[in-house]
């Protein structure tokens, strides 16, 4: 079970939802919400990967705009996300995940991020920006930025049936990144999510288990 730590970033206070493992960590890892806020899901997210031996820290990007956002998986929640999103910008996110991976230094931690849907795309730049290893699920905004280079080990997660992602931007990040792992599910937008439409729980578990081993490896 996880707890709120406060987290002072360029953009402002910050919450951070805090889950440690039971045991020596083997590494930590910034948990970068959806659009939806660091909610029910991002929780179980992060108290998951401390069940698998990580620190995991999640901050609530949009506290600086609207502190505690939680919006729900419906039309009003996706047209609230994107504008709490679009107000925040990519930039402002990046800082933020700064400020918490130098907290989870602090504490003595080698350091990733992991990201979903918009989050996805702000974990591929914590890589690019930050030289963080990288896990991003269906990071629908990334293709603007894929000129940017890798500066640590990067996995991609996509769904093969994903509306927001067509296939030939699969293939514009495996161009791009030839260094980078991509692995395409045959699942839809938001597959690891159990609480979203698109839930596959196959897929979910394949993926977990993928980007388990990923970080293992990279943060030893």
């Amino acid at each position: 079970m996880g707890e709120w730590i406060p987290l002072t970033t360029p953009a402002g206070p910050v919450q951070g939802w805090l889950a440690r493992p039971q045991r020596a960590p083997l590494g930590a890892v910034v948990v970068i919400q959806e659009i939806f806020g660091v909610n029910a899901h991002i929780h179980a997210v992060a108290d998951r990967f401390a069940a698998s031996g990580f620190t995991a820290l999640a901050p609530a990007v949009f506290d600086p705009l609207r502190p505690g956002v939680e919006l729900g998986y419906d039309e009003a929640g996706i047209a609230r996300g994107r504008e709490l999103a679009a107000e925040l910008g990519f930039d402002q996110a990046v800082a933020i995940v700064s400020a918490a991976a130098h907290w989870l230094r602090e504490a003595g931690h080698r350091v990733g991020a992991t990201g979903f849907c918009w989050g996805g795309t702000v974990a591929m730049l914590a890589n690019t920006r930050l030289a963080l290893p990288s896990v991003t699920y269906y990071g629908g905004r990334s293709v603007p930025f894929l000129h940017e280079q890798a500066r640590a080990p990067m996995l991609f997660h996509f769904g093969e049936r994903d509306p927001l992602i067509p296939p030939e931007d699969v293939d514009k990040h495996r161009r791009h990144h030839p260094e980078a792992v991509v692995y395409v599910y045959p699942a839809g937008h938001g597959f690891n999510c159990d609480m979203r439409r698109d839930y596959a729980a196959d897929s979910a578990a394949l993926a977990w288990e993928r980007s388990i081993d990923f970080l293992t490896e990279h943060l030893r």
